[in-house]
């Protein structure tokens, strides 16, 4: 806790929030920042999107009952404050570290939070299931979810809200508008935003109008006439702004989401309303933190830096998969016009912000719309030109219908770029990219490759681009690129694994990330006097059963496989039943990571936690 922290100091429950006044409140909104900044300066994390809320997040406590009310934070990116106040301010210190709290709502931690989230556009659905069991039980609380204006790109927030209008109780949606999601908000939808955000004059003569009529104690024929009037002047303007209220929900806003006394006033209003209502406020991303402010797509989730001048520290030794990505399609783009590139709200994060400088029309950023992305590929491919989709491997998991259906079954081009493959430490359950591998080996038609080093991964996207007739995906991990094994630069052949070191009685078979952790092995195993042969298996699907025959007849004792993958589904399983159908007398050991969620953490001290470091594989094989 920061010793200058007056006011959150003697915060011990949110019934203490509830006593303060209003100039106490804004006191305290400013200590939670502060708070918040010097927390993520030391261990990371969604900083921007967190000091946007923290006035929103004080009026909520003060309107709500929490927790018996419910209040759903969609995405969990803006959750900090929400924690802090939530008797959580002393573990904030721990914040996404190994053993302290995570950076995202979750249910196991605390009974404030009510929905565990950290995948977009899912609140509104989320918030609407628990208004419908509460009515059906006949309970009495309220549920309120935010959702930003980035989010509600996504389709499925949009499925809600054509549900929603069916309910008949109390459903508050606080839209937080900041004109961002991770990056800068674009597209049709944000342009009809943009109508919403300038209709407040619409809502002050509305207001007007029905006041007047209150006090007119005119019949209903005249009423009928001004309720008609309110329409017109409504479609005058803010015909763009009509997107909710079209959808039979009541709308308020925007209102200064900055602003405590406001925020709570509009809270308590729609908390007397027995229909569904959505409250827009407009909010900064960065709030009180000047280079969040400045460059809040930089701040959304970052690193440590320096807290007095907002510079990151770079631990980073060199140049990460993503850069080597992103450079290599570039290289290619310049040469092939028939490339196009496709993420989805993830420029900046998959690297290619800079791609979309250079080719701008072939470049598209499509919301946070995984699916969407998708069958946009295949129409795409099924139309001549090459597209590269390009998506973190846990968001990738909300497409799998369209792979399969829109991709795979009709066997179409599409190569899929899959970013933050395997473990990926603090943003824990939600981000980790531990799926992949057994869920698109599933897919008729789907090749995976996993590259060991930086040199094969650009040898893997030229092969992908275009010796690759269907569907292609590489999994690569977060981080600095392995660059050692240079030399080991073969081609890349179709199915085929590649030999690294000959040996005798152990063979370590290890897929994409793993094969630096092979190495490793090796090294150690020497001290043992014990000289295991190394393979690089480079393909997930098709495995490379030939290279298993080869080294099952050599007379080995033991094949280890090795992916940084869950194990049902994964390439061990299949080399297990192999190497067990066909009889060979070799003891099969399987390192994979346990079929469980993983935690939020370190990378390294979730590698040892879970067995798949060096060290572990080490006594597993011993």
């Amino acid at each position: 806790m920061l010793e200058n922290s007056e006011i959150l100091n003697k915060i011990n429950s949110i019934d203490d929030i509830k006593k303060l006044s209003y100039d106490e409140l804004n006191e305290l909104a400013k200590e939670v920042r502060e708070l918040i900044i010097d927390r993520t300066s030391k261990n990371g994390g969604h900083l921007a999107s967190s000091l946007g809320v923290v006035e929103l997040t004080i009026a909520l406590i003060r309107a709500f009952d929490f927790p018996k009310d419910k209040v759903i934070w969609d995405v969990g990116h803006q959750s900090y404050a929400y924690k802090i106040l939530t008797d959580r301010k002393d573990a904030f210190n721990e914040l996404r570290s190994f053993g302290g709290i995570s950076g995202f709502p979750k249910r196991k931690e605390s009974p404030f939070d009510s929905f565990d989230t950290g995948h977009s556009s899912t609140s509104i659905s989320a918030g609407l299931g628990m208004c419908v069991a509460r009515d059906l039980r006949k309970e009495d609380y309220k549920v309120v979810t935010v959702i930003g204006d980035g989010a509600l790109t996504g389709g499925m927030a949009f499925e809600a809200l054509n549900n929603l209008s069916n309910l008949n109780s109390n459903y508050i949606v606080i839209l937080n508008d900041n004109e961002m999601s991770i990056s800068k908000s674009g597209g049709g939808l944000n342009k009809a935003l943009l109508g919403v955000r300038s209709s407040h004059s619409y809502s002050e003569i509305k207001r007007t109008l029905k006041n007047e009529l209150e006090k007119s104690g005119i019949g209903k024929f005249f009423k009928g006439i001004l309720v008609t009037i309110i329409n017109i002047v409504k479609q005058i303007i803010a015909s763009e702004g009509m997107f909710f209220e079209n959808l039979n929900i009541n709308y308020v806003g925007p209102i200064d989401g900055h602003n405590i006394k406001e925020l709570i006033d509009a809270i308590n209003a729609a908390k007397k309303s027995n229909e569904p209502i959505v409250i827009h406020i407009k909010t900064v991303k960065g709030k009180g933190y000047e280079p969040a402010e400045k460059d809040p797509t930089l701040f959304h989730g970052v690193g440590p830096f320096e807290k007095e001048t907002g510079k990151l520290i770079d631990n980073s030794t060199g140049k990460t998969y993503t850069k080597v990505f992103s450079d290599k399609i570039i290289s290619l783009a310049e040469k092939d016009k028939n490339i196009v590139a496709i993420t989805a709200a993830m420029a900046d994060g998959t690297g290619l912000a800079e791609f979309s400088k250079k080719f701008p029309d072939r470049f598209f950023d499509v919301g946070i719309c995984e699916q969407h992305a998708v069958t946009f590929a295949a129409g795409i491919a099924l139309s001549g030109v090459t597209p590269i989709v390009c998506i973190y491997s846990s968001f990738l998991q909300r497409a799998f219908d369209q792979i399969i259906h829109d991709v795979c079954l009709q066997n179409q081009h599409v190569v899929f770029a899959i970013d933050r493959a395997g473990l990926v430490g603090a943003d824990g359950e939600t981000h980790q990219g531990i799926f992949d591998i057994s869920y698109l080996r599933l897919i008729p038609n789907m090749t995976i490759l996993a590259p060991k080093n930086a040199k094969e991964f650009e040898k893997m996207i030229d092969y992908a681009v275009y010796k690759i007739e269907g569907p292609v995906a590489i999994r690569y991990p977060r981080g600095t690129a392995y660059t050692e094994l240079e030399n080991n630069n073969a081609d890349v052949v179709y199915g085929r694994s590649e030999l690294l070191y000959d040996g005798n009685n152990i063979a370590i078979f290890a897929l994409g990330s793993m094969v630096s952790t092979a190495i490793h092995i090796k090294e150690k195993l020497k001290e043992k006097n014990v000289d295991p042969i190394i393979v690089n298996a480079r393909f997930a699907k098709p495995i490379d059963l030939d290279m298993i025959d080869e080294l099952c007849k050599k007379g080995i004792k033991e094949l280890v496989v090795m992916e940084e993958g869950v194990l049902n589904g994964g390439i061990g399983q299949e080399i297990e039943d192999y190497v067990h159908d066909k009889n060979y007398n070799v003891k099969v050991t399987l390192i994979t990571i346990p079929d469980a969620y993983v935690e939020h953490g370190n990378v390294s001290k979730l590698r040892e936690a879970l067995g798949i470091n060096s060290d572990s594989i080490l006594k597993k094989i011993l």
